[in-house]
Parts: C-alpha cells; structure tokens; sequence
C-alpha cells in the first residue's frame, strides 16, 4: 500500500460516520457519493437476499477498493431487472433510475453512444451499444460491432453478447440476435436493426416508441468497418401506423414516436427499398431476439462482454490496461448474482486490468461474468436502512455522478 493509500486509510477510520443497523453508510446524498471519509469495511444485508460489503483488493498498479453486491435469486421477494431513464436514446443517473424504479440496489449498465466528435452537427444518442430488455419487453438490438462504443473487445466476443435473467429466475450469459422482417405487397425485406443508434450499411432498421425524442440521424452515420466513417447522403425513412404507410421523408427524423407507430429508415440499398413504399401501402413489420444459449425467455438482458465462462477467464483478455470498473457473475447455476463495482476515490483509481477482474470474479466464486462499462460510469447505488431512496455507495471518478444509458436494478417485494 502506498503512503497515500494508508493517509486515506488511516483517516476514513478516524472520520466514518455511523453505520446504520444494516451495516450501510447512513446519510449519503441521493445523487451523489458517499463523502470520502465516509468509506468503511462493513458489511451488512439490504434486504433479504441481498447483501454488500466491501474490500480491498491487491492489483498490478496498486491497491483498489471494491464494492459488492451479492444477489440471491432462490429468494422470492428478490427480482432483477433493467434500470432505464425511460428510452432507449436517453442517459440518466444510476441513483436517479433506480429511485424511479423502486430499486433496492443496482449497478450501471451497458457502453453507450457517448459522444459524436468524429461528426460535426450529429446528436450522440446516449443509446446503449447491445440489446436490452426490460420486464420481459425486447427495448432494441445491438449495432454493428465496428459501431460500437468502448474498449476492444475480448477475440469471439461481439456486441450480440448479453448478461440476462430469465423467468425461470436463473442468469445467462447469451448472445441475442435480431430476427426480423419488413413485408410488403411485393417483396419482405430483412429487419437489420431495432432502436439503434447505428445501422449496418445498405440496411433497413425499425424505431417504436421506446426509442425516445432524440434524432435518427446517428443511425445513418459511420460504416461496417470504422465508426467513424461519414454520414450516408441516401437515407429514407416512412411512417407505418395500423399497419399503412402514413408519411415518409429522405431524412431521418426526431421527435417522439407514437404507440403503434413504426418508423422504418434505410440507408443505401435500404432507402432504395423503402423508396417503392407508397402512401398508403400495406407494410408488416416483425421484429424479436433469438438467444443462442437457451430457449427460455428472458425477462431482463443487457449489453457488455463476458470475461469468464466455466470459471476460466477468456482467451485474450487485456492484461495491460487498468481502469476502474463494474461487472456481473453469477454461481449456483446462476442462482446467485455478483454484483462488482470498483471504487473510483483518488487513491484508488489505478483500477484493474480486464484479465484482472476476470480473476477477481472468479476468486468471489463466480462461474461465468461479465464486463459493464466502467472509468467514470461506474456506480453502485443502495437503500439503507429506514432511508427511502437509494444511495451511491462507491465513489464514482464522475462528478457529479455520470448519466448513463442503463443499469441493473435489485428489487425487494414483499
């Protein structure tokens, strides 16, 4: 440990403040961490099935501090489910979408479509990058993964990787594909995309509702190979309500989409396609996910990247890059969850490698995990007790606490 690791150390014993009866930090603010002195080594249970603690954790650039939550989803008041700011291109605080939501506990979740440097005038959506799904209810599909936001992923990973829960109440790691389809009086054209910020080139992609406000454009923008990669300058979008076609336009749109309305936009060959579309026109769309692990539904699903399958950590994962992070395991034939996240206080922010927290997982007794985003998006939040919203318990390298695109969310019911 360093002489600034055992200063901060020596003053969160002096200075902590009293724990409630769950062993939990009393009085931290909604929206914001837990005061740096505030930190201890206590554990204690949130509610039945759940319990946190936290603890020190030796890695290649230093000491870090990690937080944990542990879920037991044998119990039946506890559920798991995805934390939303409401749409899917919209961000919010981790505090904040769990006290919407009622949540106990929760993490944040997926990468996102941060920022839009690379494209002057293009809105950054604040999408997440893989599918989600929400109460049983499929939000989007995930985009191209030369689209996506993040660090490089592990070999044979892609962003159709998922962490999810199904009714059965067990945890999954899945891979979940969109199968969908555009039928029309004179052709069915294959469905590329479901509320995502990016479309594969020459694809048609479907936004509902739950997409939100934020502009479409994004959607036409970058290409199969670079993210990077210029706007389409042949885009085409129409409308499709009880089944018709209502309106179209040769630029993607914004605004709110109606329940029961389908926008339809396709670059390249895909506008060319939703082109032959007359007003008026009969046009079915169907769209769902198909997991490759498991045909039980799934009532929760996000985004990330697995880093540990059958207790073994994946070939070829970054040993050299150390950040803070946030990850999911489960154990018990994924009746039990691991809920990590890593603290972000300046004596702890060297962080660990990915291979790092692989091993980390493993050791907590993880069989399989996986990796959420991380550096300034991670946060842990909880209720303490007699408190009526929820807490930030780490200290996120954000501040204030950093909006993001969705978490995962513990609940209690009684």
């Amino acid at each position: 440990m360093t002489r600034r690791q055992r200063r901060f150390a020596a003053t969160t014993r002096h200075l902590c403040t009293i724990l409630t009866t769950s062993g939990l930090l009393a009085g931290a603010a909604l929206t914001g961490a837990a005061p740096a002195d505030a930190v201890s080594r206590a554990a204690g249970r949130i509610a039945s099935g759940v319990a946190y603690r936290q603890f020190d954790v030796p890695a290649a650039k230093g000491t870090v501090h990690a937080h944990l939550l542990t879920v037991d989803l044998t119990d039946p008041h506890v559920q798991v489910d995805l934390l939303s700011p409401g749409a899917v291109a919209a961000r919010s605080r981790v505090s904040t979408m769990a006290a919407a939501a009622g949540a106990v506990a929760g993490v944040n979740g997926d990468f996102f479509n941060i920022t839009e440097t690379q494209h002057p005038g293009v809105e950054a959506t604040g999408a997440s990058v893989g599918p989600a799904i929400a109460q049983g209810r499929v939000l989007k599909s995930a985009v191209p993964t030369a689209q996506r936001f993040g660090p490089a992923l592990p070999p044979d990973t892609d962003t159709t990787d998922v962490f999810g829960v199904g009714v059965d109440r067990r945890a999954r790691l899945d891979r979940l594909t969109l199968a969908g389809s555009v039928r029309t009086p004179d052709a069915t054209l294959t469905l590329r995309g479901l509320n995502q910020y990016a479309l594969a080139q020459g694809s048609v992609g479907a936004y509902t509702a739950a997409w939100g406000r934020t502009s479409r454009k994004r959607a036409t923008c970058g290409s199969d190979t670079d993210r990077a990669a210029g706007c389409s300058r042949d885009t085409y979008e129409v409308r499709i309500r009880a089944g018709r076609v209502v309106a179209s336009s040769a630029t993607p749109g914004s605004g709110a989409i109606a329940a029961g309305t389908t926008v339809l936009l396709g670059r390249e060959a895909g506008a060319d396609r939703l082109r032959a579309l007359a007003k008026g026109e009969r046009v079915s769309v169907r769209e769902h996910l198909v997991a490759s692990a498991t045909r039980i539904p799934y009532r929760f699903a996000v985004g990330g990247y697995p880093v540990l399958r059958d207790g073994r950590p994946l070939p070829g994962l970054n040993d050299s890059t150390s950040a803070v992070r946030t990850a999911v395991g489960y154990a018990n034939g994924g009746h039990r969850l691991l809920l990590l996240a890593l603290d972000g206080a300046a004596a702890y922010r060297s962080g660990m490698t990915i291979a790092e927290v692989a091993s980390e997982m493993r050791r907590l007794g993880a069989a399989d995990a996986f990796s959420l985003d991380g550096g300034g998006s991670t946060t842990m939040v909880a209720r303490t007790a007699g408190a009526k919203a929820v807490s930030v318990l780490n200290h996120p390298t954000d501040s204030p606490e950093r909006a993001v695109a969705n978490g995962i969310g513990v609940f209690w019911k009684p």
